[in-house]
């Protein structure tokens, strides 16, 4: 490479460029992007007009005579002394206004990136560069390299290099729009940084760093605003530090991004109980209702509330309703039958679990409650006959044990379904390892037992 001059005035200090002595013009390279002559897009070429760039360089014809000028040869002499005297104490001054992008660049392209960032942070922050897209860009792609590197990336704070290189991009963008030559490379980089908020959110929850989860998951958001999931996560991990207010923002933010979910009303719901809000809590449940007018949850919890308000009639109508409404839905009668189960109404609960079971054979709580059903009605009989004298005992005692042996035996096909259904639900297991006990199925109760205890280790 040759060193050539150009000068801008008649005591302009000279600027320096690096020339392509065969293609007359010169090039900085960057670490990404390709063009159809084999060099990086991201290039810059020193045409006239390129910010940062210099002109094509046209050598100065000299005459075949020197043309006589002694009147005013010493002048001129004494005025490129001038020149040049300044042009000494001028040059490293003008030149450092982009040499610290130049040397970021060429030390980023090989692989000294502790070099780079000390380069390109001068750059940043000197008046010349700092308003230029390609010294941003550069600071971006430095930065999401450090990030990267195993070695480098030590130097930074936890989750800083990616953080910074989404500030250096967006600041190129705003510099350059996303149609410019750097901000529309940096738009895509953007998106490439999604990720890397997001594993350093995870870790962050993971290791109950709920601030720096947060604050990643809402980089992660600002990267990609349509997207929930970081959202949603940012809200998880706010109730996980017990930030009611930053869960409530967080989910209220994927309400207005029409994102619903059966868990967004759940978490909502419970957060209001746990601050003892019932007007909020009875908010969020006509809210989930209106969305999920068949959940069985929800309408159970409809269910309490109006129950707890002395409003029991009103919920009983309002489940009369919806089966008229959906009369295959499987879910009302289970729903239906738990509350009369809650009346004492256990003959219209039975009908309505037995309903239930027939729409859907995999509901589990319709299953389960069969079971509690049989359960309770042998748990009647065998204590009805525990409490007669030995004379009473005597005359009907073995009829009551009998009868009472019959509904354990019913019972059993429901739990066993509702253990197929749901194979760690505590109460099925233990309902189950009772009624095995109580029918002499000694092997099938220790069994259960047995994977109580291992539940129990857990």
């Amino acid at each position: 490479m040759i060193a050539e001059q150009e000068r801008g005035g008649p005591c302009g200090p000279p600027r320096l460029f690096l020339a392509n002595p065969k293609a007359g013009f010169f090039r900085f390279a960057a670490s990404s992007g390709g063009a159809a002559d084999g060099f990086p897009s991201s290039f810059i070429h020193s045409t006239a007009g390129r910010a940062g760039g210099g002109r094509r360089l046209n050598r100065r014809q000299l005459p075949a005579k020197p043309a006589h000028f002694p009147f005013f040869m010493k002048k001129t002499l004494l005025t490129f002394a001038a020149c040049a005297a300044l042009g000494v104490a001028s040059a490293p001054v003008a030149g450092a206004q982009t040499s610290a992008v130049t040397n970021a660049i060429l030390n980023q392209r090989s692989g000294l990136l502790d070099k780079a960032r000390a380069d390109i942070d001068k750059a940043a922050v000197n008046e010349k560069t700092s308003g230029k897209a390609k010294t941003w860009y550069t600071r971006g792609e430095i930065y999401e390299g450090l990030a990267q590197s195993p070695i480098y990336g030590k130097a930074l704070q936890p989750g800083e290099g990616a953080r910074k290189a989404y500030e250096s991009y967006a600041k190129t963008i705003e510099l350059d729009t996303k149609t410019g030559e750097f901000g529309k490379q940096a738009v895509a980089k953007m998106d490439n940084l999604y990720g890397q908020f997001f594993n350093d959110a995870v870790t962050s929850y993971n290791a109950k760093d709920y601030d720096r989860a947060i604050a990643s998951y809402k980089l992660a958001s600002q990267v990609r605003p349509q997207d929930t999931t970081a959202v949603l996560y940012s809200a998880y991990a706010s109730e996980a530090k017990q930030d009611y207010a930053g869960a409530k923002a967080s989910y209220g933010q994927l309400l207005g991004m029409n994102y619903k979910s059966v868990t967004l009303y759940t978490r909502l719901l419970q957060m209001a109980k746990l601050q003892k809000n019932d007007a909020e809590a009875a908010k969020v449940l006509q809210q989930a209702l209106a969305a999920y007018p068949t959940n069985k949850a929800f309408m159970l919890e409809d269910l309490n509330m109006s129950l707890a308000s002395g409003k029991g009639g009103d919920a009983l109508e309002k489940i009369n309703k919806s089966i008229a409404a959906d009369p295959g839905n499987s879910n009302l009668y289970a729903v239906r039958g738990s509350m009369y189960d809650q009346q004492k109404k256990g003959d219209l609960a039975l009908v309505d679990y037995r309903k239930a079971v027939e729409l859907d054979p995999n509901n589990f709580d319709a299953q389960f409650n069969l079971g509690v059903y049989n359960y309770n009605k042998a748990a009647e009989a065998y204590t009805r006959a525990s409490k007669m004298d030995l004379k009473t005992y005597q005359v009907s005692g073995k009829k009551f044990e009998t009868e009472g042996k019959k509904y354990f035996e019913s019972s059993v096909p429901y739990f066993e379904k509702s253990l197929q259904l749901q194979p760690d639900d505590r109460n099925t297991l233990t309902s189950l390892q009772k009624v095995y006990f109580r029918l002499g199925r000694t092997a099938d109760s220790e069994r259960l037992n047995a994977k109580l205890q291992t539940l129990n280790k857990k």
